[in-house]
């Protein structure tokens, strides 16, 4: 079976999201699986596609507009992540150094997909199943069916998968002129309230869609961002499938970033002897619990809730409790976390900007790490800390009550706060901080250990995506 996934964004291809890395992972769990895999993103210049030999596969043009465009699908040599990756490349338009933010953002993803059909067709490439990630991808279903010039492609199932429906690419009508050629009598799976919705027409021409835990699939339902009432009429034909982790790279006995490898034998040791180099680079005493973030300081990453839920520990505990924080984003928030280092230098660390190598370090390094996230369709930060020995403290919401089971209960090895608020981030900072005190060392290692045998592995997902596919191809 051949399977060919579209994204915006593929580990460690172009990485701003979790997209990143369940497009970095997942298709190399399916080529292991048996199935033959592709991934088709946008041409970016960043390092990897610098460092790595790209071969020209096909030269074509699409007409956008009144804009002809030339473009090259290009491949990588040696296949070295483990899948076929191919990259969409037009000049001026697809050849730009970041992913999102350019003002002609609907022009370069209309072209993007424009394209990729474009030479699906022109190469009589017909695969098994075509599968879409995010609004990035949404119109392609809608066009296999609908654009006369992609008839090649008609009647190939699509599987959609949502990794965030708060995103959903809208654009103005007159933006129709960019696409192809299509059936007019069908312009209203591509509308939603007034405007063309590439993620309600990626949701509405699949043949099925996935959300990314079974938790976010019913969240969609009651918060998408004005979608509900569509995810909730085409739930008949929605799954969901919790995302895994790769455990090639997030392993930490051979992790190549960490400062000090360790397995479930010498967990304290390593997790010692990393939580000591990470707090000399940011010259804090490494005696101490060590509460951490990752991510982007963003509503939906409750990062609003940071500032005065840190001052307040390191306040209420002074001298007692580390915090190392890595993000970036919200003016407001940056600003004051900075003020916190200012004012606490010697118990809180802060980086601001995105360091893939110190993400692997803070993981390892951690005691607790904190997610008060409002929205969080699966969440990977909670699975990468598991997997070092890191105790998740997380809001209770999408992905994250799915895989996160509250040390209160049988089994627990996590902890769960119901509410979104500064108040709640606190309770739960503070229940840490006493669990902490209250543990033994035993305890502390056995609960590592615990955290650390635990299975979010792709092979669990990758094998219900396979069932998933063979039962639409039936």
């Amino acid at each position: 079976m051949h399977v060919i996934h579209f994204a915006a964004e593929c580990y460690p291809v172009a990485k701003v999201g979790g997209l990143a890395d369940v497009l970095g992972a997942l298709p190399k769990y399916q080529q292991k699986a048996g199935q033959r895999t592709s991934v088709v993103l946008p041409f970016y210049n960043k390092p990897f596609v610098q460092e790595h030999r790209f071969v020209p596969l096909y030269e074509g043009m699409i007409q956008q507009g009144d804009k002809t465009y030339p473009y090259t699908i290009l491949k990588e040599d040696g296949d070295s992540l483990g899948f076929e990756l191919l990259l969409v490349q037009i000049p001026q338009l697809l050849d730009r150094a970041e992913i999102y933010g350019y003002a002609d953002e609907s022009e370069q993803f209309l072209a993007y997909q424009h394209a990729a059909l474009d030479w699906l067709c022109a190469c009589q490439i017909r695969p098994d199943i075509i599968h879409c990630h995010d609004h990035h991808a949404g119109l392609i279903p809608f066009y296999m069916e609908y654009v006369p010039q992609f008839q090649f492609l008609k009647g190939i199932p699509t599987v959609a998968t949502v990794h965030n429906g708060q995103y959903q690419g809208w654009m103005h009508w007159h933006m129709a002129s960019f696409m192809p050629s299509f059936d007019t009598w069908r312009w209203g799976l591509l509308d939603w309230d007034g405007l063309i919705n590439p993620l309600a027409a990626l949701i509405k021409c699949c043949w099925a869609y996935t959300a990314v835990s079974e938790g976010y699939l019913h969240e969609l339902y009651s918060k998408a961002n004005g979608l509900e009432s569509l995810f909730y009429a085409e739930q008949a034909k929605s799954y969901g499938i919790v995302n895994g982790i790769d455990k090639d790279v997030w392993n930490p006995t051979t992790d190549p970033m960490l400062s000090s490898s360790f397995n479930l034998v010498n967990v304290n040791k390593g997790k010692q002897a990393n939580k000591t180099a990470l707090c000399q680079q940011f010259q804090l005493p490494d005696n101490l619990p060590l509460f951490v973030f990752i991510g982007r300081f963003a509503l939906e990453k409750g990062a609003d809730l940071l500032p005065d839920a840190i001052r307040h520990m390191l306040q209420q505990h002074p001298g007692q409790v580390n915090f190392v924080v890595l993000g970036s984003g919200d003016a407001i928030v940056e600003q004051s976390l900075q003020a916190i280092s200012i004012d606490f230098p010697q118990h809180f660390g802060l980086y601001i900007g995105y360091n893939e190598t110190l993400a692997h370090q803070i993981y390892a390094a951690a005691d607790y790490l904190l997610m008060p996230s409002r929205v969080e369709p699966c969440g990977l930060n909670q699975l990468y800390a598991m997997r070092y020995g890191t105790i998740p403290v997380v809001h209770a919401t999408g992905g994250l009550k799915d895989t996160v089971k509250d040390l209160a209960t049988a089994d627990g090895y996590g902890m769960l706060f119901t509410d979104a608020t500064v108040d709640a981030t606190i309770e739960a900072l503070e229940r840490a901080w006493i669990h902490w005190q209250e543990t033994t060392a035993k305890m502390k290692t056995q609960l590592r250990k615990q955290l650390m045998k635990l299975d979010f592995s792709w092979e669990k997902s990758t094998t219900k995506y396979n069932t998933l596919y063979k039962q639409l191809t039936n």
